[in-house]
């Protein structure tokens, strides 16, 4: 039985990260965890830096593939969009390592881990844009800034899953698809 080195290493820093933070992981508890030596990983990664982009991009292609699911259905477009944030939002709050991520962010403020993060809004903005875009050519709503429209309703929705619920009881999944319907499609509507 063959051992695929490259993943069992890709697994131990995943877990380092998600306990540890991007910060407090060393190459050293990586080569521990996977149970190789530190030059192993050097095979594989030039530094921690690189082992943890592999990590991140392997994350928001995850995240793409579970927000495709909700645009496969017969749906109105805003529900798609609905299911595909709130899905994206729930991975995110799911994954121990992006919730480590988003406490570092938050707390500490790391350069590495904030550049991650800007990462993976950019990368949700862009998979919305996308369908936006489609949305348009296909008529279901009407002609927008696709990139404009992608961010507002990523803002918005994390907007009122995170910091509504700061001072508020928090709102539903309907609650919050009656909102973004409301606010965004009302007036994206033909």
């Amino acid at each position: 039985m063959s051992i695929d080195r490259r993943q069992l290493i890709i697994e131990a820093a995943t877990k380092s990260f998600s306990q540890f933070g991007y910060k407090a992981t060393t190459m050293d508890q990586v080569a521990k965890i996977a149970n190789v030596g530190k030059g192993t990983i050097y095979t594989f990664f030039k530094n921690k830096e690189e082992l943890f982009d592999e990590i991140t991009n392997s994350l928001i292609r995850e995240m793409k593939v579970a927000a495709e699911d909700a645009f496969q259905t017969d749906l109105p477009f805003y529900e798609k969009v609905h299911r595909a944030l709130y899905r994206i939002l729930e991975y995110r709050l799911e994954h121990q390592l992006t919730i480590k991520l988003f406490q570092e962010g938050r707390e500490m403020r790391t350069p590495a881990v904030m550049e991650v993060m800007e990462r993976l809004e950019q990368g949700i903005i862009s998979y919305i844009k996308e369908k936006v875009a489609q949305a348009v050519d296909k008529g279901e709503i009407k002609e927008c800034n696709p990139e404009l429209t992608a961010f507002v309703m990523l803002k918005l929705y994390i907007a009122l899953i995170f910091d509504w619920e700061r001072n508020h009881d928090p709102l539903t999944k309907e609650d919050i698809a009656k909102l973004l319907e409301q606010y965004v499609f009302k007036g994206l509507s033909k």
